[in-house]
């Protein structure tokens, strides 16, 4: 696989690949060597010269080690990236994914004259680098390097914990829909790991991530996400240090699509529910809410995201701290239950409730009558948005996937690159390499 240049400096190099096509160049990894492709006996220009860090005589470096190439006398035309990495160093179901989530790219600055890579490298691979560089004569000049990354150890090996990462590759998720990835170890060097993930929308839009505790970070965009749109999320894990000597050894894509606009409010006293799809009025359901006569059974007031789903599920209230046989303690079976938060509030079918439209009697979730439950059911994503207003218990930013209660200054607030993030194609903010 070979590393190519940020999209930005492509428009840069067009002169110098064309050449490089036209003259091949021997190489070495000892040193450099030059061809003019000038007929013009006025060419007089110096050589270019190119130094590749890291430098000759390093035969091993850290995965995370960034790449830098640097030209005198000439601008660079082309750097390639070979990784290998042998069998016996190819941790299990490394090699099933796409070999273009490995290709390092990098940015060259403004005069074209130094290249460093965007990503880490692969733990235990062997390392080409191939560097060329164009003088003002059309001369150019080839510099190759060689070395091998660390191995990851067994036990310190970041993965993603995909049961635990929404959305799933493939799914069509709502316009409320956060980005969430689980690790399978904790994250110390949380701004490396945040600049490895690049996410990339077909309606670029402004959004950062945020730390849920040292194994969960989501994202969300300002807003809520333009629909009908494709989303990719490309986690560069591969040469991450997560914490002190604990490297990442995958690179992963998840792709996902954000459907229509569909969008539920409900004022708790109206004993009803509202439901637009893009802006037009699709269908209102009589409810009934939490009877609100302590906290935990006040249906919660701010902007719910739905969650997890089931057809059928037991509603036990020991699962929420609550016994069998103490006060307010319950167990019934109901259909069609769709989650809201992480403290058990559900829209779901409650056919043994008289009070639906008429009364909040419900232990703190939305009940509904079965054709309508049956409809939430079936016409609803994950990612949709329930906006709930006339309770004094406001719903917590972390419960479930509550992050729309911070605004976005609070929420960019705790990003710890402190910058906001396109997802237009661009790479994120920040470093994704160690200590240089």
């Amino acid at each position: 696989m070979t590393g190519r240049t940020h999209p930005s400096a492509i428009s840069r190099f067009g002169i110098g690949l064309a050449a490089l096509a036209l003259a091949a160049t021997a190489c070495t990894s000892g040193g450099a060597e030059t061809q003019s492709n000038s007929t013009d006996p006025a060419a007089d220009a110096e050589p270019a010269t190119l130094v590749i860090a890291p430098e000759d005589g390093v035969e091993t470096v850290a995965p995370n080690t960034p790449i830098t190439v640097t030209s005198e006398n000439g601008t660079i035309s082309d750097v390639k990236v070979d990784q290998v990495v042998p069998d016996e160093a190819t941790v299990e179901g490394q090699g099933e994914d796409d070999p273009a989530l490995y290709e390092v790219t990098g940015t060259l600055n403004g005069d074209g004259t130094e290249w460093t890579s965007d990503w880490n490298l692969r733990p235990g691979a062997e390392v080409t680098v191939t560097a060329t560089a164009e003088n003002e004569a059309g001369e150019t000049t080839e510099l190759v390097r060689e070395f091998t990354t660390e191995a990851a150890v067994p036990g310190q090996r970041l993965e993603l914990s995909p049961y635990s990462t929404y959305p799933q590759d493939g799914q069509t998720v709502g316009v409320g829909m956060p980005i969430v990835l689980s690790f399978d170890l904790p994250v110390t060097n949380k701004a490396q790991v945040e600049s490895s993930i690049r996410i990339v929308s077909e309606q670029g839009m402004t959004g950062s991530w945020r730390w849920l505790d040292d194994k969960n970070v989501a994202f969300r965009p300002e807003t809520y996400w333009e629909p009908y749109q494709q989303v990719s999320v490309e986690a560069r894990l591969a040469g991450v240090e997560a914490s002190e000597g604990v490297y990442g050894v995958r690179n992963s894509r998840i792709d996902f699509e954000i459907g229509r606009e569909l969008m539920v409010t409900m004022n708790v006293p109206d004993h009803e529910a509202v439901v637009t799809i893009d802006g037009e009025h699709e269908r209102t359901f009589p409810v009934s809410n939490g009877k609100a006569s302590r906290n935990f059974d006040t249906t919660s007031s701010g902007i719910h995201v739905l969650m997890e789903r089931y057809e059928h599920l037991t509603m036990d209230s020991s699962t929420v701290g609550i016994p069998e046989g103490s006060p307010g303690s319950y167990k019934v079976d109901v259909q069609y239950a769709v989650r809201t938060s992480s403290s058990g509030e559900f829209f779901h079918e409650a056919s043994y409730n008289g009070n639906i439209g008429i009364a909040n009697t419900s232990n703190g979730c939305t009940n509904m009558r079965m054709d309508d439950a049956l409809w939430f059911f079936e016409n609803t994503l994950m990612g949709d948005v329930v906006e709930t207003t006339g309770t004094d218990r406001i719903k917590e930013w972390n419960n479930g996937w509550g992050h729309w209660q911070l605004t976005w200054d609070e929420w960019l607030s705790e990003s710890v690159t402190g910058e906001p993030y396109t997802t237009d194609g661009s790479n994120p903010p920040g470093s994704v390499h160690g200590v240089q």
